[in-house]
């Protein structure tokens, strides 16, 4: 089996007002246009109100904000991974910060999805919460510390040991899982940091999606990849 590749740069687009209707699309556009340019992969998050028409617009890799532990059936206002399986999305985050889950929930959710081939990226907020996580063997780890998110410094600088010591307790669990970082990464300088320091790619939001000119943004975010 080959070597799972995460890309190096998840895109979340949350619910901000900039990507409300088809903006959503146009910004998912920019970012595969950045991706195919540069050969460097860009995933992206758009709203699940969007999910089905980018993903089957797009041809980079299309990951859900979030998925429920549930099979087909009479849920309301959930998203299954069937759900997500039948359109072409890739995958999913779960267990953000601000969608947090029950660590039962999220190893269902994990189990579920990587049934369906669904990459699976469990988003953690302490080294000991990634630790757990590891256990469950999603494709990928992202360590965001919840204080940093949305703000203007990045985890890389604030503070860059948890990138590193996160990396070395996930791996002491399980090797095959790629640990991303987050929480405010705007800069290539910023990304570079968190390669330096062992990560294999980073997961973002506000700096692109609330950016004047998010193209010039992803193309500064690669620069050093």
């Amino acid at each position: 089996m080959s070597e799972f590749r995460p890309p190096k740069i998840i895109v979340n687009f949350k619910v901000y007002a900039e990507v409300e209707g088809t903006r959503a699309l146009t910004l998912a556009k920019i970012c595969q246009k950045v991706s195919k340019e540069s050969g460097v992969e860009i995933a992206v998050c758009p709203p699940v109100i969007g999910l089905a028409l980018v993903a089957h617009t797009l041809d980079i890799p299309v990951y859900s904000q979030n998925v429920d532990p549930l099979k087909p059936g009479s849920g309301t206002g959930f998203v299954t991974p069937s759900m997500l399986h039948s359109t072409d999305v890739r995958g999913t985050l779960v267990n953000h910060s601000e969608h947090r889950q029950p660590a039962e929930q999220v190893k269902t959710c994990i189990d579920m999805c990587k049934y369906l081939s669904l990459d699976v990226c469990a988003c953690a907020e302490s080294v000991d919460k990634a630790k757990e996580l590891a256990a469950f063997a999603p494709q990928m780890i992202a360590v965001e510390p919840p204080e940093l998110i949305g703000g203007d410094v990045s985890v890389t600088t604030a503070n860059p040991r948890i990138v590193s010591d996160t990396v070395d307790a996930v791996h002491s669990v399980n090797g095959d899982v790629a640990v991303l970082c987050g929480a405010g990464v705007k800069t290539g300088e910023d990304v570079k940091t968190a390669l330096d320091l062992g990560a294999r790619g980073v997961l973002l939001a506000s700096g692109v999606v609330k950016a004047k000119g998010p193209e010039a943004v992803l193309r500064d975010l690669i620069k050093y990849i």
